[in-house]
């Protein structure tokens, strides 16, 4: 059996591949939740709203292919030909003509569309929450693995950040010290983001003929775009809060997040239904402190990570791990399929 640790869109997307050729394994996830770091919300009557990943553009081709595999339409990221910029506390904000370039996309239904589509195609019991995994005993022949409840697999796949395992699970024998230094200090997209979202009843924007999208150096709404369903029948804005803002409480980071919208689109964004916010440096399962400065993408995309270790016992998968567009949903995919097929060819070697 193989043991899948995590149960983000690498490691779905790994169990769904082991599926196909008929490999038993389960995926052990630490939260109460599936998805990892995509974590849409969904309310009745309301557009869903991102609280992680987001966007992909055409580049993106593993994705691409991975959704019209499932049968997943995606749809442009609605910009506009001008937007909103504020280059400076000193100065409010101005409309500026930004260049037409390369779309961006989003998941129809939200991008946890892709997530649920992955797990429908599982067993119920494929996927076991709760689990965190706290210590990987490597054997001659088998791995022991330590959560709420034990298992034995023959080969153990971390479909999670490097720095998250680097730190939160013992290996026994300990992995090479030139990985462990190296996945300490890889930086693990969306770990101090903030996103934030508001719905509303009606799209005020195109009523009067405004830019959906912000970009601001002044804070603490850094960029804010366009956020409305793919059928345009329910309505949003949503993007990031400066980081720095996570100090305050969330009714302060409100107050300071509304003045802001109120003093760029006009009183009628005070029209607002539901705010959302999502901190995630508030995720234990996605969030780790570092010893030192970590630059964003650091050591993303590192070759040690494509090594198996332990007589091929120990295989890496996460976005963090990609050769190719690390960090993100692209890479999680080009990941968790080069793991895949390593796990099929070993496996018809035997």
């Amino acid at each position: 059996m193989i043991l899948i640790i995590g149960a983000g869109l690498s490691g779905l997307l790994t169990a769904y591949h082991l599926k196909k050729e008929g490999i038993p394994f389960k995926v052990l996830e630490a939260r109460d939740r599936v998805g990892g770091r995509i974590h849409t919300i969904y309310k009745t009557n309301e557009a869903p709203v991102e609280m992680g990943a987001t966007w992909f553009t055409s580049q993106h081709t593993y994705l691409r292919s991975l959704l019209e595999e499932l049968g997943i339409s995606y749809f442009e990221q609605y910009m506009g030909s001008k937007v909103f910029y504020q280059p400076s506390s000193a100065q409010p904000p101005q409309l500026v003509t930004i260049p037409n370039e390369s779309p961006s996309y989003r998941i129809s239904g939200g991008t946890f569309n892709l997530i649920n589509t992955l797990l429908s195609t599982l067993d119920t019991t494929d996927v076991l929450l709760n689990q965190t995994v706290k210590k990987v005993t490597f054997e001659e022949k088998s791995v022991l693995v330590e959560a709420k409840d034990n298992f034995k697999a023959t080969k153990v796949v971390l479909a999670l950040p490097p720095k998250l395992w680097s730190k939160n699970i013992l290996f026994t024998p300990g992995l090479p010290s030139n990985l462990m230094n190296i996945a300490t200090e890889t930086h693990t997209w969306m770990e101090d983001a903030i996103k934030v979202a508001l719905t509303f009843k009606e799209p005020f924007w195109e009523q009067e003929n405004i830019p959906a999208t912000l970009f601001s150096n002044a804070g603490p709404v850094t960029e804010f775009y366009d956020h409305c369903d793919h059928k345009r029948s329910a309505f949003a804005l949503c993007g990031f809060i400066n980081s720095a803002y996570k100090q305050l409480s969330s009714t302060e980071r409100q107050e300071a997040v509304i003045k802001q919208l109120k003093n760029t689109f006009g009183s009628r964004v005070l029209e607002y239904v539901t705010y959302q916010e999502y901190l995630w440096s508030k995720e234990e399962y996605t969030f780790k402190a570092s010893e030192a400065y970590i630059f964003p993408h650091q050591n993303n995309g590192n070759p040690i990570f494509s090594n198996s270790f332990f007589t091929d016992k120990l295989l890496i998968s996460s976005s963090e791990s990609a050769l190719e567009f690390p960090g993100y949903m692209n890479g999680a995919v080009l990941a968790a399929t080069a793991t895949a097929k390593k796990i099929v060819q070993a496996q018809q070697e035997i």
